[in-house]
């Protein structure tokens, strides 16, 4: 079975089994490495993706039901091989150390940022909720993404 999936804008096909993870078809068949296959359990964000606009750990997602959805990885959410305004304020900020984790939370920012264009500490603090960094904490995060919505 030929599996049809929109990545990144792109129409792309997949012969993976309808039940292997999506991270791993990105990952595997895609060649698109952003998204990290950390827990496998959707609790850590590293493999956080946009699926039709809403952040989702795409270890959790069978690439069988990914047919039909618009999917964003990191690698689509730059022009221009360019970093983007949310890279670049976390860059500005010191707020990436080891970068296991950083590609989940330019996704999770960028939808925050898309749908609440003036979010501040709380509303950031909240959505970052499925995103764990192990080595910054979360201040300078938070300062980045505080820096774009004060523009």
């Amino acid at each position: 079975m030929v599996l049809s999936l929109t990545v990144n804008g792109d129409r792309r096909a997949s012969v993976a089994d309808p039940v292997t993870p999506l991270v791993d078809v990105l990952r595997e068949e895609f060649h698109l490495t952003g998204a990290k296959p950390v827990c496998r359990e959707g609790f850590c964000g590293a493999c956080m993706v946009l699926v039709d606009g809403q952040p989702t750990p795409s270890c959790l997602i069978p690439v069988g039901l990914a047919q039909d959805c618009d999917i964003r990885t990191i690698e689509g959410l730059a022009a221009n091989d360019a970093l983007n305004p949310i890279q670049q304020a976390l860059e500005a900020c010191d707020a990436v150390q080891c970068g296991m984790c950083f590609p989940g939370m330019v996704v999770t920012l960028t939808h925050l940022l898309t749908t609440t264009p003036r979010a501040m500490g709380d509303d950031i603090r909240a959505a970052l909720t499925g995103n764990i960094c192990r080595c910054t904490g979360y201040e300078r995060i938070v300062e980045a993404a505080a820096a774009l919505t004060a523009k």
